[in-house]
């Protein structure tokens, strides 16, 4: 048997959770080796911003020891919250900005939390372009990856921290993600104060939000200047079909969102108006809850891959957990299995509870027709 220092582990995907995990793991003399399927670190955009909260993604972050260099990087001012009255762009009674925000949950842009994360680890532990397109369990405690150029490695664990497409997923569970119901659809604005003055003012550091009935708007302060727009609302999967809308043709999208916020102030539909660029459709997926497995000796999942739940500021800080958890558990427990079933035993009850609490925020803020 390899010693623990010797284990073979593979983390396939280099999203935050899995990084996380890997850069514990390192910090304490243990080797890993990270799977990505893009080609390089920047070879997407890596989404909007995030609240980190103390108890969970601030708490894996210190256990990553990189807590301080994250606060240097954050945006404290991002907590702020505006609700908009959608008939007159007024920002409602009890929103006034504390006057010291603290470090509870602060902001920072996704891509700078990943770059951080991903600059902590010792070089070439991320092999780019190395897509996997399965894992098999092998039946003595080992996993195999297959890579999707045919290839295949052996490994005493396999962590699938591959998101809401995993690949590592079927090797545990027959569950896939189900629409919820909700579609977003995402804007963006460059160089906001400069350019769009009027809106940066609206949106202040933070979020802005109008909602009524079925439909919201989001306006969320990146860093850089940027601001993100999501238009969200109830519709089925395939709207822009029903509605003879390309999702590719700017003002048709633009016009059919203009048709469903139709009503509201002309300051809140700028947000559709003005955009830079076009319009992104994002759908809303998640697992069913709870999603629950039974211990395949191996293999284990963490962050989305495990628990994909509606983006309502909690899956990312549970994806930093998980990661630091594991790599906790795998430094402490006297073995690869002790350690995986220690982790699932705290992560799975946790996650459901998370994600039973997102269902229930998502149908609270966008009311199921009828509700």
């Amino acid at each position: 048997m390899n010693s623990a220092r010797d284990l073979r582990i593979a983390v396939v995907g280099a999203g935050l959770g899995g990084l996380a995990c890997a850069r514990v793991l390192q910090l304490h003399g243990r080797s890993v080796t990270v799977f990505e399927g893009d080609a390089s670190a920047d070879a997407r955009p890596q989404g909007g911003t995030l609240d980190l909260h103390v108890g969970t993604g601030q708490s894996a972050l210190r256990a990553a020891g990189l807590l301080d260099r994250f606060r240097a990087l954050s945006r404290p001012e991002g907590q702020e919250w505006r609700l908009l009255d959608p008939a007159t762009a007024a920002v409602l009674p009890d929103q006034s900005p504390p006057d010291d925000f603290g470090d509870d949950k602060p902001e920072i842009d996704r891509g700078q939390l990943r770059g951080l994360l991903l600059e902590s680890l010792t070089a070439g532990s991320v092999r780019w372009d190395r897509a996997v397109s399965g894992v098999t369990p092998l039946g003595d405690g080992t996993g195999r990856v297959h890579f999707g150029d045919g290839s295949a490695e052996d490994f005493d664990l396999v962590i699938g921290a591959d998101g809401a497409r995993s690949r590592v997923r079927p090797a545990l569970s027959d569950a896939v993600p189900g629409y919820t119901g909700v579609s977003l659809v995402e804007a963006g604005f460059d160089d906001c104060d400069n350019r769009h003055a009027d809106l940066a003012r609206r949106v202040g550091p933070g979020t802005m939000m109008a909602k009524a009935g079925a439909g919201a708007l989001f306006a969320q302060r990146n860093g850089n200047g940027h601001i993100r727009v999501y238009a969200a609302f109830r519709a089925p999967e395939d709207w822009h079909l029903a509605a003879g809308v390309e999702l590719g043709d700017t003002a048709a999208v633009r016009a059919h969102l203009l048709t469903r916020y139709d009503g509201w102030d002309e300051r809140l539909l700028a947000l559709l108006r003005d955009n830079d660029g076009g319009f992104i459709n994002r759908p809303v997926f998640a697992l069913p809850v709870p999603h629950l497995w039974e211990h395949v000796p191996g293999v284990t999942l963490l962050g989305d891959a495990a628990h994909l739940m509606p983006p309502l500021g909690v899956g990312a800080n549970l994806a930093l957990l998980d990661g630091t958890d594991l790599a906790h558990a795998l430094l402490t427990e006297p073995g690869v299995d002790d350690a995986v079933r220690a982790y699932e035993g705290d992560m799975l009850p946790r996650s459901a509870e998370a994600a039973k609490g997102c269902a229930e925020g998502l149908e609270h803020l966008l009311p199921p027709t009828g509700a």
